[in-house]
């Protein structure tokens, strides 16, 4: 058993949340009951999520994807206030680390990612180093290597060749990191991994050489927030489950 606030304390200076600009508050987002016994963790804090977590007997939620984000519609109505009125009627705590949970260099997404890939981060690239950069031990052709991916992940990557070049040197980001295939591009990457493609990144790599693979925003983090909650479960003597809720994004 853990008091909630210690727990957040523990997470807050695990991730190092504070040094990260982040598009919405990392850690507690909404407080549940003082004890946490068991701890669900998952990808979104979806309403699908929530009432799995109430049903399993869940005390706290640890997700990377919380409610609150920069910008957007602070009135507590439809979804919003569908998924609060269960998280308060079940008097669940809900955690949630965005960015600070993509760059842990343990429990964090890349990491996590890469891990599942046979992958080590060797070197960090892009904005607040969000992007990873490691080599593979054989160098391999883009067919085999996306599917090693797909078969990696149970769903094929959408494919954007280059150059038809080896792929040794590769670069990944979790989730809707497109934004990063020109910092992966400088840093010297044949392929690019992330969870989504936006319509320049087709020109970019069909224009550079350097392969693109889109391999789904939730495909891509189904990995940081178990492994994080069961590193925390098992220092705290905590129960943990994680509940992967399908989303094809």
């Amino acid at each position: 058993m853990v008091h909630r606030d210690e727990l957040e304390a523990y997470l807050n200076g695990l991730l190092e949340a504070d040094r990260f600009r982040d598009y919405g508050p990392n850690g507690l987002q909404v407080e549940g009951r003082p004890e946490v016994r068991k701890l669900v963790s998952g990808v979104t804090a979806s309403r699908a999520l929530i009432d799995a977590a109430a049903e399993a007997g869940a005390d706290a939620i640890l997700v990377h994807h919380g409610l609150f984000w920069r910008g957007q519609d602070g009135r507590v109505v439809g979804w919003m206030k569908q998924r609060l009125q269960r998280l308060l009627a079940a008097n669940m705590n809900l955690y949630a680390f965005h960015l600070p949970l993509d760059a842990h260099p343990q429990w964090g997404n890349n990491a996590q990612f890469g891990r599942v890939l046979g992958l080590e981060i060797e070197r960090r690239f892009g904005e607040q180093e969000l992007g990873a950069l490691g080599t593979l031990r054989e160098p391999a052709g883009l067919g085999a290597f996306a599917q090693a991916v797909g078969a990696a992940l149970g769903r094929a990557p959408l494919v954007v060749e280059g150059d038809g070049r080896p792929v040794r040197r590769v670069a990944w980001c979790t989730g809707g990191a497109q934004g990063y295939f020109e910092a992966a591009i400088a840093a010297g990457a044949d392929v690019f991994l992330t969870g989504e493609i936006s319509e320049p990144q087709t020109h970019y790599a069909r224009e550079t050489g350097v392969a693109f693979l889109a391999c789904g925003h939730h495909a891509t983090e189904r990995y940081g927030a178990p492994a994080l909650a069961a590193h925390v479960a098992e220092r705290f003597g905590l129960v943990h489950e994680f509940i992967d809720i399908d989303n094809p994004a």
